[in-house]
């Protein structure tokens, strides 16, 4: 079995500065946990028209991460609450 390593967006450490640390960690830890069992998990698109991207829950959280299988790497690109990620994607269609 393949081992796969996380990456981080930059923008990660901005979704989880404004949070309880003890959420930032376990959010952090679930990431980890994603990459040791991508062969174990069914994964999503999160959208078809994001064919690539990915969401998982913890609580009331989201993290959208791809997971690149050649190089063995799964990319976190967000970590934000259901609500936000929703109202984000809604004054996107407004624009």
């Amino acid at each position: 079995m393949a081992w796969y390593r996380v990456a981080y967006k930059p923008s990660i450490m901005d979704d989880l500065g404004t949070i309880d640390k003890s959420m930032a960690q376990r959010l952090l830890d679930k990431t980890k946990w994603l990459a040791s069992n991508v062969a174990n998990l069914r994964h999503e698109s999160l959208h078809q028209d994001l064919p690539d991207l990915i969401q998982y829950a913890v609580g009331d959280w989201r993290i959208l991460y791809s997971i690149d299988r050649e190089e063995h790497v799964v990319h976190i690109h967000r970590i934000a609450t259901r609500r936000e990620l929703y109202l984000s994607r809604a004054a996107q269609h407004e624009a």
